[in-house]
């Protein structure tokens, strides 16, 4: 985002944690009242899926009570949010691709915290957007795609799931289109409720494994496994794909 903000005549103010930690409301709110913007990107998020089940406190804290915090601030300042949530407020029982309008029912907490900021952002602000994505990837941080490289040349074979659908989201992708949203408020052009975006189609972990492995060109072994085999903290969502029609 950072990198397609900076080919705009917009006036940006890119706030790390160490300028701005969402998670203190009070600090949050007066410097956002300092800086007075006309519109704020929220991709901040407790993002450690399988951690926010032991520390629901602090996913709580930065994806529902600090969103509330942000879109209070935002009517406040009638500034317009646009905040970035996830295909995780879903339960993952469907067979067909999500739509926005579609009832959440999230099956870990880390969905649930989401689900409640988006409640929120949408109750105390309107005029706010929540745009959905998933399987979220890119160069920076820590995300599937990385981790996918370093374990196939460390290791002779993986096992990865094969039993979860989702969408896999490049994130220089999703940046673009948030800033198509901003170039539409920019012109007049006002939206407002939830959207999904994620890139096209609909793969397994294992088949997003396999792609990997082709393009990077490995000798690692990967075998498909069902999700009963790999337990973890959280449950998944079997399926999460999303409907983009809106969008």
């Amino acid at each position: 985002l950072n990198d397609q903000l900076a080919i705009t005549e917009h006036d940006v103010v890119y706030t790390s944690r160490g300028q701005i930690d969402i998670a203190e409301f009070e600090v949050t709110k007066a410097q956002i009242l300092k800086i007075s913007p006309d519109i704020i990107i929220n991709a901040t998020a407790y993002t450690a899926v399988d951690k926010a089940e032991e520390e629901r406190q602090a996913a709580d804290r930065i994806n529902h009570l600090a969103v509330a915090n942000i879109s209070n601030i935002c009517n406040q300042l009638d500034c317009w949010l646009i905040h970035v949530s996830t295909d995780y407020v879903f339960d993952g029982n469907g067979t067909k691709p999500y739509l926005p309008s579609d009832t959440t029912d999230p099956i870990n907490y880390y969905g649930a915290s989401k689900a409640e900021g988006e409640k929120l952002a949408i109750t105390n602000n309107p005029d706010s957007i929540i745009i959905r994505t998933s399987w979220v990837y890119s160069r920076f941080g820590n995300n599937f795609v990385k981790t996918m490289i370093r374990l196939m040349g460390e290791r002779p074979s993986l096992n990865v799931v094969g039993d979860q659908i989702g969408a896999p989201t490049y994130a220089a992708d999703l940046a673009a289109v948030i800033m198509h949203m901003v170039a539409q408020k920019v012109a007049g052009n006002t939206h407002s409720g939830i959207y999904h975006y994620s890139n096209s189609g609909a793969i397994s972990w294992y088949d997003f494994a396999i792609e990997i492995q082709r393009q990077i060109g490995t000798d690692c072994a990967i075998v498909a496994i069902p999700t009963t085999a790999y337990p973890t903290p959280a449950v998944r969502p079997a399926y999460s794909v999303l409907n983009k029609k809106k969008i």
